[in-house]
């Protein structure tokens, strides 16, 4: 009799297996992306001793800072609203996987802001290199001060959308490879947002390009703890809907 053989791919994995594969791959190349040097460089080739020439763009700063973060605090409003009052494609989620959502982005907002609250990392427009007074420190040496005004990392502004990854996360997790589909779209359209959002930034001066890529990573982190925290709450308490 032939024995069988079976290839493993991805597909083989839980769903709860291959988020924590994700974040894991993820890690090691933001790890390698800070070991490579090519912040300074990319931010060299946008300024110079003068400063970041698109700082006061009207596109940049007007439309895609201010008015998007206006938009993000809309939608998320929104999504508060519609914990109890959902729309027909979030009825496929229960109330408690919508209320899961909600706080997940409440969560990635409020620890963002509140690790750029105690960090002494200055934005590259503060560099000497730039015109300003700063010298270049690494964000992990958080208890140096490089001379500058300091609390620029991680990126605030690309938070606003980056957070909205709680929003997926519960499609990703399903079991469902129709609900997983519509969870990779949402992810994309996240990852997309946070994408502009975060060259916005380093297009001014506001932030390197790992700001943009490490805020991510922690608000992926965030959410992903915030989903399998719900997740036990889930399984604890009574069978009865909400």
């Amino acid at each position: 009799m032939q024995a069988t053989h079976h290839t493993f791919t991805l597909g083989d994995l839980s769903p709860a297996r291959r988020l924590g594969l994700a974040t894991w791959v993820t890690l090691l190349c933001l790890l390698a992306w800070d070991l490579s040097g090519l912040d300074m460089g990319i931010m060299q080739m946008l300024a110079d001793s003068s400063g970041f020439k698109l700082r006061d763009n009207w596109w940049l700063e007007t439309i895609l800072h201010t008015r998007a973060k206006q938009l993000a605090a809309l939608i998320y409003l929104g999504l508060v609203v519609t914990v109890w009052w959902p729309p027909k494609v979030l009825r496929q989620l229960s109330h408690w996987q919508r209320l899961e959502t909600v706080v997940g982005i409440t969560l990635s907002l409020l620890i963002i802001s509140t690790l750029k609250s105690f960090s002494l990392t200055s934005c590259p427009w503060d560099l000497k290199v730039f015109g300003g007074h700063a010298t270049r420190v690494s964000h992990w040496f958080f208890s140096t001060a490089d001379g500058g005004s300091g609390h620029c990392f991680p990126g605030g502004h690309v938070s606003s959308a980056l957070a909205f990854l709680a929003l997926a996360l519960p499609w990703l997790a399903s079991d469902s490879a129709a609900q997983r589909q519509t969870g990779l779209r949402i992810l994309l359209i996240v990852l997309g947002a946070g994408l502009l959002l975060g060259l916005t930034q380093t297009l001014r001066g506001a932030h390197f390009p790992s700001h943009t890529l490490w805020t991510g990573f922690i608000c992926w982190c965030v959410v992903l703890a915030n989903h399998f925290l719900w997740g036990w709450l889930a399984h604890r308490r009574p069978s009865t809907p909400l």
